[in-house]
């Protein structure tokens, strides 16, 4: 090659992240682009580093459920409740009908807040303000309801060894449904605008594709696994009360963006009618049962369906009252591969939007 000839523009490496104003999470990318278009994405995590896997390891195991339980917030109560479970196997607990109930009720009335969380995030990622205060003015009542039954907004704090440590009464809880209507009504609102404007359908149908087979090769879970048209949730399982209720898992096939979205909105509906139904089958009887001594040598493993994804919890217990070992696999960890394969090919303005499509919790992720 001549001095006066120029050498061909190859591909332009940005970084993303960790601090942009649409991403919620500390998550950096090394995007590698062609002109504005995406042709590689490698991840790097590892900016949080608060070593609460390592406390089991000095906490009592029965006080250490308020440590799990701040692996992360939004899905605060099923971290407790998988940590609670998971030690209930090695003690062989029999958990009350009522605890299990309460825990299933909990459970799904933090699934409908992180999902309208979410909701309102991805609404604010693509400048729709108005749908964005819309879900979170919403969500307030789901959080009002949280505090009233369990005493705790985002913390639920009700999850303990045994059971739960908080009984709201049959009343409370059929008032708080009655509170919880004029929200539905609400979000079956903003559902049609979600399902029928433009701008969202413009900005989120044949974005961040990922197909059947590239889903479930990659280990993706929860709403990013079912929006592929994967017929799989962890509640079909049935722990706790999901046994014997009536459960369908959600799943679209489209494999985009908007079906991330659509996933996410019958969920919200699903949780709807399991709360109706948990309240309307609500057993009687104690909420606990009494633990004392300490957990025979043994160990255990359990998988729950979060609002982001399937997470699995891992314990191991050596006869003393700090167990030996604490293992959590999060539904961001599993999804951060398919999230890669849904960034390529997609324009660096559709990068935050196909990010926030899986819900990333890095704060979860790295513990």
């Amino acid at each position: 090659m001549s001095s006066h000839e120029k050498a061909a523009p190859g591909p332009t490496v940005i970084p993303f992240g960790p601090q942009h104003p649409v991403l919620p999470e500390p998550l950096h990318f090394d995007l590698t682009l062609e002109d504005e278009k995406v042709v590689g994405a490698i991840p790097q995590i590892g900016y949080i580093h608060r070593g609460l896997e390592l406390l089991v390891e000095k906490r009592d195991y029965l006080d250490y459920v308020h440590i799990a339980e701040r692996i992360c917030g939004i899905c605060s109560f099923m971290h407790g409740m998988g940590y609670c479970e998971a030690v209930e196997t090695i003690l062989g607990t029999q958990v009350p009908d009522r605890a299990r109930w309460l825990r299933t009720f909990w459970s799904e009335l933090e699934r409908v807040h992180s999902h309208l969380l979410w909701l309102g995030l991805a609404a604010d990622a693509f400048g729709f303000e108005n749908l964005f205060h819309a879900s979170w003015r919403a969500r307030e009542t789901v959080i009002d309801v949280a505090e009233e039954t369990s005493g705790g907004r985002v913390i639920f704090g009700s999850a303990i060894v045994g059971g739960v440590s908080r009984d709201p009464g049959d009343e409370t809880l059929r008032r708080c449904m009655k509170a919880i209507e004029p929200v539905r009504a609400e979000i079956l609102r903003l559902a049609q605008v979600w399902i029928g404007e433009p701008t969202v359908r413009h900005r989120l149908s044949g974005v961040g594709y990922v197909s059947k087979e590239m889903a479930y090769t990659l280990g993706a879970v929860g709403p990013m696994l079912r929006a592929s048209g994967v017929d799989y949730d962890a509640r079909a399982q049935g722990y706790e009360a999901y046994g014997e209720i009536e459960f369908k898992p959600v799943v679209e096939t489209a494999g985009d963006c908007m079906a991330r979205v659509l996933v996410r909105l019958g969920e919200i509906e699903q949780s709807f009618r399991i709360l109706d139904e948990v309240v309307a089958k609500m057993p009687a009887g104690p909420v606990s049962v009494p633990i004392k001594g300490m957990p025979p040598v043994g160990e255990s493993w359990i998988r729950l369906e979060q609002p982001r994804g399937e997470v699995l919890y891992f314990v191991r217990s050596n006869g003393t009252r700090q167990l030996e070992r604490f293992r959590v696999r999060t539904p961001t960890f599993a999804n951060i591969p398919a999230m890669v394969e849904a960034i390529k090919g997609v324009s660096l303005a559709d990068v935050p939007t196909v990010i926030l499509t899986i819900d990333p919790c890095i704060s979860c992720t790295e513990r």
